[in-house]
């Protein structure tokens, strides 16, 4: 007798997670005066339940994504850069990249003019330098880029380097410098939350005996990512050598 097959898992197509784990409860978009333009590698846009690009765009009014690798001809991106009224950037380390951690609010201000659109480039390091590599429009633009002294959240994805970020949790550090800046006054207190909620889902999921995937561990505990792959690259928040 043929076992009766399990009913599809019904999904979030809001937040492309499983309806019972749908984090869209804890989701409460801000508004920003910052634009962020999320450019996602297409390898990025099929990590629909743990991708963080697509979080962030939830949780950020002012944005939008758009999945490519080479953009010169993108007529979207072409479009804001065309826009004589907007002020854009690239979030990517640079030999004279601009640093948000070292500067004074008068500083961010005078740089970051009147309508800012910061461009992200959300992909694994590899795809993101190909990306940029391709892209001769954004080659050109200015680089923003921040100190960072904090370990990933995300223990449970392989990391390059121990101080990798991941888009949301970049584009959180960069908010709360640009209010320190007093460009943004936003709050930004709850904008990890859809993101920690995910991460203690995932845990859960791992921690649970009856699925596939179960970590058995004397203690419970799941092995957090400390050992990070080598990489001659850098990470968003240092300065290209």
């Amino acid at each position: 007798m043929q076992a009766e097959p399990k009913p599809p898992r019904l999904t979030c197509y809001r937040c492309m997670s499983p309806k019972s784990t749908c984090i869209c409860k804890h989701i409460h978009p801000l508004h920003t005066k910052t634009r962020f333009i999320i450019l996602m590698h297409p390898k990025e846009y099929k990590k629909e339940k743990n991708g963080t690009g697509h979080m962030t765009k939830l949780q950020l009014e002012n944005s939008e994504i758009i999945v490519g690798v080479d953009f010169t001809n993108n007529k979207r991106v072409n479009a804001i850069l065309a826009n004589e009224n907007n002020s854009s950037f690239l979030l990517y380390p640079g030999k004279e990249n601009f640093n948000l951690s070292v500067s004074g609010s008068s500083e961010v201000n005078a740089f970051m003019g009147h309508h800012p659109h910061l461009f992200i480039l959300d992909g694994t390091w590899p795809c993101a330098r190909k990306m940029l590599k391709l892209s001769k429009n954004l080659q050109s633009l200015k680089r923003v880029s921040f100190d960072n002294d904090i370990k990933s959240k995300f223990i449970i994805k392989q990391q390059p380097e121990s101080l990798c970020l991941s888009t949301i949790e970049s584009v959180f550090t960069v908010l709360n410098l640009l209010k320190e800046g007093e460009v943004e006054h936003c709050e930004t207190k709850d904008f990890l939350m859809p993101f920690e909620k995910m991460i203690a889902h995932q845990l859960d999921y791992l921690r649970n005996p009856n699925n596939k995937n179960y970590r058995s561990t004397g203690n419970s505990e799941i092995a957090v990512k400390n050992l990070y792959k080598k990489t001659e690259r850098n990470t968003i928040f240092e300065v290209e050598r």
